[in-house]
C-alpha cells in the first residue's frame, strides 16, 4: 500500500466506513436466523445479496486483512471450504 492510499482511508488502513462496518457485522455473534440479516438492512441499508457481494469482495482487499486479520482470515477459510466442497 502506497502512502497516499493510507492517507486516504483517514490512517485506518484504508478502508471506508461501510467497508469497516461489513467487517464489523461479521465480527458479531448472531443469536438465530435472519437477524444477521436484518442488521444488514437495517444498520447498512444494504441487501443481504449485496452485502454478501461486498463481502467477498473485502476478503480480498488487503487494507482489509490489515484492518481485521483475524475476522477476514477466519472467512478466507470458510470461503476456502465452501469452494473445495462444490
Amino acid at each position: 500500500m502506497t502512502e497516499e492510499q493510507g492517507a486516504a482511508g483517514g490512517g485506518d488502513g484504508g478502508l471506508g466506513e461501510r467497508e469497516r462496518a461489513v467487517l464489523a457485522v461479521e465480527r458479531r455473534s448472531w443469536p438465530g436466523p435472519g437477524a444477521k440479516e436484518r442488521a444488514v438492512r437495517e444498520g447498512l441499508g444494504l441487501s443481504p445479496t449485496r452485502y454478501y457481494q461486498l463481502l467477498n469482495a473485502l476478503l480480498d482487499d488487503p487494507r482489509a486483512l490489515a484492518h481485521d486479520p483475524v475476522t477476514v482470515n477466519r472467512l478466507r477459510r470458510v470461503r476456502e471450504e465452501k469452494r473445495q466442497r462444490r
